[in-house]
């Protein structure tokens, strides 16, 4: 997942200003960082990537695992994500900004899977306590001239 995002970053042109990586979802936050951008586009080039890299695993490792994925159809015998295009939703001011990003980092806590979100390894929430880098490097910077 972090190599995806990397990658999309590149190719999409928007900064990462928040994540967390759950064992069964993912959130983002982000921001174009070109006028013009589509969000459909960069989250397929992120989940495209991610599950050849999945599917390929399980092909090799585990070829049973297979079958938990399994749709029925002939045209798409396997669905790593979720149908649908997710959830996603603009946010307008430096205070919805704020809550957005404490939600994204209190994912873990929420659910029981460590004391504090700095504790999870694969959030944004290390960084922004500066104990340590995440595994997806955040645009700090630029989160910061817009809260300003």
């Amino acid at each position: 997942m972090a190599q995806a995002i990397t990658n999309a970053k590149g190719k999409h042109g928007f900064h990462l200003w928040a994540y967390v990586f759950m064992p069964e979802h993912v959130h983002l936050l982000i921001w174009p960082a070109r006028e013009a951008y589509s969000i459909s586009d960069i989250l397929g080039t992120i989940k495209q990537s991610v599950s050849r890299k999945a599917m390929t695993w399980l092909r090799e490792n585990t070829p049973g695992g297979l079958r938990c994925l399994a749709t029925g159809r002939k045209d798409k015998p396997w669905r790593f994500w979720q149908e649908g295009g997710g959830y996603d939703r603009n946010v307008r001011n430096g205070k919805a900004l704020i809550e957005m990003m404490g939600y994204i980092h209190n994912n873990p806590v929420r659910r029981g899977l460590v004391a504090r979100p700095e504790d999870w390894k694969w959030a944004s929430a290390q960084d922004w306590s500066e104990l340590r880098p995440g595994a997806v490097p955040i645009d700090k910077e630029s989160f910061l001239n817009s809260v300003v």
